[in-house]
């Protein structure tokens, strides 16, 4: 099992509806994120900034780079992308994070 961490940035004034949408995922979105071994993924805000901070478990072996491929997570991303910072094809402008310190 293996933690990544990454930001993102959440556009002014749409906080109240980034997190409704994220307490009502679509269970499709769910279903595929688990089935590309992704569990125990965190999303928090720093409201001072808008910036966005994730954090997930993804298995060996995982699935994840072919997200992007998988309708669901298109639509997902369309359905978001008024809300952060997106790439042309409505990817979340992400940025890898380095490890410093883990207490398990």
């Amino acid at each position: 099992m293996e933690r990544i961490a990454f930001t993102m940035q959440l556009k002014s004034g749409v906080k109240d509806e980034y997190k409704k949408r994220h307490d009502e995922i679509w269970p499709e979105m769910v279903a595929v994120l688990k089935e590309a071994g992704v569990s125990d993924y965190s999303i928090f805000l720093d409201e001072e900034t808008g910036k966005l901070f994730a954090v997930l478990c993804r298995q060996d072996g995982h699935g994840m780079d072919d997200l992007p491929n998988k309708e669901i997570v298109r639509k997902w991303w369309e359905w978001n992308a008024p809300l952060m910072d997106v790439q042309p094809d409505n990817e979340p402008v992400s940025k890898p994070l380095e490890e410093m310190f883990y207490l398990p």
